[in-house]
């Protein structure tokens, strides 16, 4: 039987968004070191990559690299609601990110784990939608692009954006458990009219913490991408 790739799990806590992103660039270079240069076949043995998960520390709004930027009014006007505004080397238009929010970036090299890119973002839907299963949410559904999500109700509770670049991730999912949907209010998100944005707190009725949700998560992505996590700890300084 062929091994699982092991892929290092890095828990960040809650952090300002600047610094997760931050971190993921780390992140991102060491795998790519690690890959060598040019297209080749990928990397023999060792790491497929990182599982990087954190909570934003406090609101912020971003941009992909999909359709024109927002113009200068519309990011004072976002700014001065007190969030931060920010464009991200990702998928995707605007959206919110904030404290009650998981944020899970896989850095993997997709040629180790097999996968092409429109797989690799079906299979983001998949460990969350497992996560759903987990918790007594099985209508939760996976929709067509430019869906690309997790639904529940025709509303959005788990947003997915990734950039990849030599086969290797970055970016990922954005789920709600806890967040203040009102800062959503302010904004189409995802660029979808007409579309609504839910949390696991709001469909179960109960405070859910991303602390709770974080096992089941895990043991998910763990089943979908057929993988290993290994606990990582160190400076990423």
């Amino acid at each position: 039987m062929r091994a699982r790739p092991a892929v290092r799990l890095l828990r960040l806590g809650r952090l300002a968004y600047a610094e997760s992103l931050a971190a993921q660039e780390r992140c991102v270079g060491r795998q790519r070191a690690a890959a060598g240069p040019g297209p080749g076949p990928g990397p023999g043995p060792g790491a497929a990559g990182w599982l990087l998960l954190s909570e934003p520390a406090g609101p912020v709004y971003t941009r992909g690299l999909r359709g024109a930027p927002e113009p200068a009014a519309e990011e004072r006007r976002l700014r001065a609601l007190g969030a931060e505004f920010r464009r991200a080397a990702r998928g995707g238009l605007l959206t919110f990110h904030g404290p009650g929010q998981l944020l899970a970036y896989p850095v993997l090299d997709l040629r180790r784990l097999g996968l092409s890119l429109r797989a690799y973002v079906g299979a983001l839907e998949a460990a969350a939608l497992g996560l759903c299963r987990r918790l007594g949410l099985p209508a939760a559904a996976a929709r067509p692009p430019p869906y690309t999500g997790v639904w529940l109700r025709g509303r959005k509770l788990c947003a997915v954006g990734v950039h990849c670049g030599r086969h290797i991730t970055s970016h990922g999912l954005a789920l709600n458990c806890c967040t203040d949907l009102t800062w959503f209010d302010h904004i189409v998100p995802c660029g979808l009219e007409g579309t609504g944005v839910t949390s696991l707190s709001e469909e179960l009725q109960r405070h859910v913490t991303v602390d709770e949700i974080t096992e089941p998560f895990l043991d998910a992505f763990e089943e979908v991408f057929q993988c290993t996590l290994t606990s990582h700890e160190e400076s990423m300084g």
